[in-house]
């Protein structure tokens, strides 16, 4: 038995049928846990699906599981819609999908391989051997420790002498040799037309920054809904603030729950 509109709406408090019905501005919400966040979400889902085609809203979540259980619940909420066309997903999934649509304009063929984390680092550690960056007396940086500052340098935008002396201290007389594996690492990726998961987000970031395809990217969507939005980092919200040009933007989160700092994610 699916619920009816007005049922859901009349199940909300003040607070959240605000949330939910809100329109024409940008809008944030901080809750602590308990509070119904992930159901007012799912019910701005449904309030959306009712106004706007759904291929029209994106939903982006922490977790691919977590995307497609909001889904489930508008769909329900809203007498059993289906809600496959909505885009919902992680920000690397829906990147994913966003390069292999537009990134010809940015040199991101759409047949690119998609690198995981492991062959990432084995592909820094084979760099490594061929620079005999790993063959001195004085301990170099391995493969996951290189993995690391890269990952931490690309989505925090800091530079990398910065995140060295901030959190890799140990590093930061390496740096030289550190940014020549780091060079040739961008070099044989674009080569080899393959992108790992940090390249997902600098080049849809930089997607929407390139003025023949800034358009057609930020015009996809109208409604852009965001979950466990104090575990975003710098890149993320470039990313956001770009979209948010020509797109309603709603963003969810409790500050007291931020836990991804070590993945470059700023509560601010």
């Amino acid at each position: 038995m699916f619920d009816q509109p007005e049922d859901w709406l009349d199940r909300l408090n003040p607070a959240q049928r605000e949330a939910v019905t809100h329109r024409g501005s940008p809008l944030l919400v901080v809750a602590g846990a308990g509070t119904g966040k992930t159901f007012t979400l799912a019910c701005r889902v449904a309030h959306l699906l009712g106004e706007v085609a759904p291929e029209r809203i994106l939903l982006l979540t922490f977790t691919r599981r977590a995307a497609r259980e909001m889904l489930r619940r508008a769909g329900r909420l809203m007498g059993g819609a289906n809600t496959g066309r909505v885009w919902g997903g992680t920000f690397h999934a829906v990147a994913n999908r966003i390069l292999r649509l537009s990134g010809r304009p940015i040199g991101v063929h759409p047949d690119f391989t998609l690198l995981d984390s492991a062959d990432a680092a084995d592909l820094m550690n084979l760099i490594r051997g061929e620079l005999d960056l790993g063959n001195r007396r004085r301990r170099f940086p391995k493969k996951d420790t290189l993995a690391a500052i890269y990952s931490r340098t690309v989505n925090s935008g800091e530079k990398l002498a910065s995140v060295l002396e901030t959190h890799f201290p140990w590093c930061a007389d390496e740096a030289d040799g550190i940014r020549r594996i780091f060079e040739a690492f961008v070099k044989r990726k674009r080569r080899q037309n393959v992108l790992d998961f940090d390249d997902l987000l600098l080049d849809w970031s930089e997607l929407l920054r390139s003025s023949p395809s800034v358009h057609r990217v930020t015009g996809l969507f109208d409604h852009i809904l965001v979950d466990e939005y104090q575990d975003t980092n710098a890149l993320q919200a470039d990313i956001l603030s770009g979209l948010a040009a020509r797109s309603e933007v709603m963003a969810v989160g409790d500050d007291a729950q931020a836990i991804y700092s070590f993945r470059s994610a700023m509560v601010r």
